[in-house]
């Protein structure tokens, strides 16, 4: 048996910091739009997110043109993972990418088997999602309790969940298409990745690029924040270490306060105005909501787990030397935590009925917490204290082939 030391890089350090912080505020954007919107001057709040410029609502702003920053974001976070990251490694990213589908598939499956041939069948893909920066932040709290690796195994089955979470966006939330207006997104998309291939390095022509490409994908019909993530993987990546001189390292240094300071507060702020009526109780007991506290509490700790399991005694993929079985769960608890995603699609699933969207996020708020709270108890009472794996920069895999 062999045991490799690994570096966990500056990149992911710096990424997984803004995290624990964004958390932080995430948190107290959302309990500051519960007060408001639960206050005399609710309505008016409310109301105000409804305010049209420039052809759109200051919602829609935020939601398909803030949004696209985030998911840009999320590409290049991706991105960095395959060329340098967990998911470099063949036999490395397989165990994250077994855990995000089961934390994907059970959780729908929960859903569904309440919600099928019914209205809210459409809030499929609410469970499915992991929300990065509170589950991180949960994560960070808990200091040299945690493994190095088990930071990096949640992040990479994060990404791996968003992933997850974009194609369902693209494939089951865009309702009528524009062949027209697609068709152009996709020929700025082949320009872009011809700029790649030319070695063009500046950003500027990308950014361009993407932006157009996004307005495209916004008069297609296809969610337009989808043309975030395309534009990342256009974007040239230099596989050194927190090499500066990379596009897509630039980018992504430039994009993490802002996404997590301004842009995720931002979507808070107008995402969680949940009016809590006399009949908040009765609503949660709704096959809907029933699915997404179900898909979110129990559907991913037991998806994400049995799914990793499976794939380690296939022979699959190997559990890195620090972790056991009781940090995956703990993983696992920790990826219930919906927030950012869930909400998202929430708005995607039931346009227009704001009786389900209510309902909806307040089961998402109640499953996060739950999960949150659960996650962290359970790694915190179960692991054992250690050297801090972030600041010895290292990690220990078991290198030993299967």
């Amino acid at each position: 048996m062999g045991v490799v030391q690994r570096k966990l890089t500056r990149t992911f350090k710096q990424f997984f910091d803004d995290q624990k912080s964004s958390g932080i505020v995430l948190i107290v954007c959302t309990v500051v739009s519960l007060i408001i919107t639960n206050s005399p001057i609710g309505e008016n709040y409310l109301k105000l997110w409804q305010f049209y410029a420039a052809g759109l609502s200051i919602e829609h702003w935020i939601n398909d043109g803030l949004m696209a920053i985030f998911f840009l974001l999320i590409g290049l976070e991706l991105e960095r993972e395959l060329y340098k990251g967990e998911l470099s490694n063949f036999k490395n990213a397989l165990l994250p990418i077994f855990a995000a589908i089961g934390g994907i598939a059970l959780p729908a499956a929960i859903h569904f088997s309440l919600n099928a041939g019914t209205e809210t069948q459409a809030g499929i893909g609410i469970p499915m999602a992991t929300d990065i920066a509170f589950a991180l932040g949960v994560l960070a709290l808990l200091g040299s309790r945690v493994p190095a690796s088990l930071k990096v195994f949640l992040t990479a089955l994060a990404v791996m969940d968003d992933l997850g979470a974009i194609i369902v966006i693209a494939v089951f939330y865009t309702a009528t298409v524009s062949t027209a207006y697609l068709f152009g997104a996709m020929v700025v998309l082949g320009v872009l990745f011809l700029l790649k291939k030319a070695g063009v390095m500046s950003l500027i022509p990308y950014l361009i690029g993407g932006a157009l490409m996004w307005f495209l994908m916004l008069k297609s019909g296809v969610h337009a924040t989808i043309a975030g993530v395309l534009t990342a993987f256009t974007i040239p990546f230099t596989p050194v270490a927190d090499d500066e001189t990379s596009p897509s390292y630039r980018l992504e240094h430039f994009l993490h306060k802002p996404v997590a300071f301004v842009i995720l507060p931002i979507f808070a702020l107008c995402n969680t105005g949940i009016v809590i009526g006399a009949d908040a109780l009765q609503t949660l007991t709704n096959p809907n909501e029933i699915g997404i506290l179900g898909g979110l509490i129990i559907g991913k700790p037991i998806g994400i787990t049995l799914l990793s399991f499976a794939a380690i005694s296939l022979g699959i993929s190997r559990l890195p030397l620090d972790l056991s079985w009781r940090h995956v769960f703990g993983a696992g608890l920790l990826g219930g935590i919906g927030f950012t995603m869930s909400i998202f699609i929430t708005n995607l699933a039931f346009v227009g009925n704001a009786a389900e969207i209510n309902g909806s996020k307040m089961a998402i708020l109640l499953a996060s917490l739950v999960a949150g709270t659960t996650g962290f108890l359970w790694l915190k009472l179960l692991s054992r204290p250690t050297a801090d794996d972030t600041d010895a920069d290292t990690m220990d895999y078991d290198m030993t082939e299967v």
